[in-house]
């Protein structure tokens, strides 16, 4: 039995250590960090997975971001435990969190990543988004949970301005 739930203060350090144990050592060297320094990731979709036991099994956090001056969710990091990966634990959490993403009024979700793994959410290439560098423009990828939330939306992406 797995539980879904926000991601609470508690969790910081278990969530970094999972982020640790699934990503490369210099992760936070990539561009996407620079977008989260000093801001606050969107508690209210953040979200982690436990099992019975209460052993953290997945996360997902997300970030504000901007494009141009559109107001953009970018999505990520997301991860799975090692042990735990190929139980659909990732899926469930992307599942959850962008439908709670689309309750709250939320237009658009970015992400880099793997067009294959992301598409069967509805992610595509996106056209004119510009992550700062380096960054494959192949991976930017993104979701719109309005209609027409993409359209017209091209630039730089940059952090959130509180």
């Amino acid at each position: 039995m797995i539980e879904l739930r926000a991601e609470q203060p508690d969790d910081r350090w278990e969530v970094e250590a999972l982020y640790d144990l699934c990503f490369a050592p210099g992760r936070e060297a990539l561009s996407s960090y620079r977008l989260r320094d000093g801001v606050p990731p969107v508690a209210s979709l953040s979200e982690v997975a436990r099992d019975s036991d209460g052993i953290l099994a997945a996360a997902i956090r997300y970030w504000p971001v901007l494009i141009g001056a559109a107001p953009a969710l970018l999505l990520g990091p997301v991860a799975v435990h090692p042990t735990r990966q190929g139980e659909g634990l990732g899926g469930s959490l992307i599942r959850d969190s962008l439908a709670k993403a689309e309750e709250t009024g939320w237009g658009r979700v970015m992400l880099v990543g793997d067009a294959p793994y992301y598409q069967r959410f509805g992610f595509t290439r996106l056209e004119g988004v510009e992550m700062p560098p380096p960054t494959n423009p192949e991976r930017v990828l993104g979701l719109a949970l309005q209609a027409g939330a993409w359209q017209g939306i091209q630039g730089r992406v940059s952090r959130w301005q509180a």
